[in-house]
């Protein structure tokens, strides 16, 4: 089969593709024919070498879709022929960029007919993510503010949706070309990352009473400064290792929560993906498919999902 792998830490053209043996599931494992692969940034963090990974040559990526061709032992779950979907690979293991993929039986989740294969892969770790900080972490009310940063990324603009779903009010930050697309989403005010008075303008809105922070590193005193009485904040990613507060006495008087994650770390993933996989089916949360990519145009891929502003997620079709 063909697979994506890097042989060496480095920038998108290590990436290389390459005839390899096919995958043999083991015991509570089986093998996806892959119809789509999302890519992410933390995709990029592997190759990079900031992420540790057990062995080179290695093959990035955590998401996939498809239909398992072969199952191993102790798997009940699944049989041939199933179509699937799954997240968290990539980490520790093999990844997704390849026509097949060995997966867990508790990294899947089973996918309805209607679903189609590149929505489902787009969805499922951002998805995963928006989920754990909301739903899990946050534990959103009706009624309820939700501030989001990062809108128009993988995880913001799918956890617009999910917020909006559960009944909240709807604030994010964004560059302006995709403000009207965040609010189409389901957002009910959308502001300029860049304004110099971003504070001041999201403290107008009203204190959020959850914030979603996918820039944590820019934004621990901005949350603390806005944030209503007794606030939830997730920090779910950040763009350099450093960051802190001005005035971190804020966060002592207001008793603000603050919740930092990471997707790997689900429990019952399983359950998290089925959850996922009923809100597609219904149209309540929906990916925005940016670009869809080849196997061998992976680093292309891995560029632009750093360095480009869309609204959306890109996918590989292997």
């Amino acid at each position: 089969m063909r697979a994506v792998r890097f042989h060496e830490h480095g920038g998108p053209d290590v990436l290389t593709v390459e005839d390899i043996e096919e995958p043999e599931p083991g015991h509570g494992e089986v093998v996806v024919e892959a119809g789509a692969v999302g890519v992410n940034p933390v995709d990029t963090y592997f190759r990079e070498g900031a992420y540790p990974v057990p062995d080179l040559p290695f093959v990035p990526g955590s998401d996939f879709a498809g239909t398992v061709v072969s199952v191993g032992e102790g798997v009940e779950e699944f049989a041939f022929g199933d179509r699937v979907f799954g997240t968290g690979l990539g980490n520790g293991r093999s990844g997704t960029y390849a026509e097949q993929v060995v997966a867990p039986v508790e990294m899947l989740a089973h996918l309805p007919e209607d679903v189609a294969l590149a929505d489902a892969a787009a969805l499922a770790l951002v998805g995963t993510t928006a989920w754990q900080a909301l739903v899990h972490h946050a534990d959103v009310e009706p009624g309820e503010t939700v501030l989001i940063h990062g809108g128009s990324g993988g995880v913001g603009h799918v956890a617009i949706q999910l917020a909006e779903t559960m009944g909240a009010r709807v604030v994010a930050t964004a560059s302006p070309d995709h403000h009207e697309a965040l609010e189409e989403l389901g957002a009910d005010a959308v502001f300029d990352y860049r304004r110099d008075d971003l504070e001041r303008i999201l403290s107008e809105e009203g204190a959020p009473d959850v914030i979603l922070d996918t820039h944590m590193d820019r934004y621990l005193q901005l949350n603390a400064n806005v944030a209503a009485d007794g606030a939830r904040i997730v920090g779910v990613g950040n763009d350099t290792a450093e960051g802190g507060f001005d005035d971190i006495g804020v966060t002592k008087s207001k008793e603000l929560r603050y919740q930092f994650m990471s997707m790997f770390n689900t429990r019952d993933q399983s359950a998290v993906l089925a959850r996922l996989a009923d809100l597609l089916l219904r149209g309540d949360v929906a990916p925005v498919l940016h670009e869809t990519y080849s196997l061998e145009n992976a680093d292309e891929a891995q560029r632009s999902v750093l360095h480009d502003s869309f609204v959306g997620k890109l996918v590989l079709s292997p």
